[in-house]
């Protein structure tokens, strides 16, 4: 097993009438929400909308930033080996526009789901934040 890298991830969860927009990854057919590794030299608010477009075919205008997530639930040993410490720099979107396409690279499906029909198999790095922002709009609608 090679060393474990440390990757600072940006992405958004996509949402509306209470449901969370979820993508089935190609790598471990779990599901997540869409985002990706920030570039070096890249703003973080323009990767997460980056990613967003690149896998979903979404643009997003306004975004808020919910939370940034570290530490041991993100830590992650992807398919193919590579070992990685996520630190995830998480949005939420309810103001986007375009037409879903999936990225035949890294997406195998795009679905909208409803806050209480959270497919199980999720992808590890997700669940915190995921289910965080699922109790959070609970709590609030």
């Amino acid at each position: 097993m090679g060393k474990t890298t440390q990757l600072c991830g940006a992405s958004i969860i996509i949402f509306k009438d209470e449901k969370i927009l979820l993508q089935q990854r190609k790598d471990n057919k779990c599901w997540g929400y869409p985002g990706g590794k920030i570039e070096v030299g890249e703003i973080v608010e323009d990767a997460a909308k980056r990613e967003i477009y690149e896998e979903t075919g979404l643009l997003v205008n306004s975004m808020n930033l919910f939370g940034v997530f570290s530490g041991p639930e993100l830590h992650h040993i992807y398919p193919d080996g590579n070992e990685v410490d996520i630190i995830d720099i998480v949005y939420t979107s309810d103001d986007f526009y375009g037409e879903l396409i999936a990225q035949e690279e890294e997406v195998d499906d795009l679905k909208w789901f409803h806050y209480n029909n959270i497919p199980m198999d999720l992808s590890p790095p997700i669940r915190t934040p995921l289910l965080k922002f699922i109790v959070q709009h609970y709590k609030n609608n």
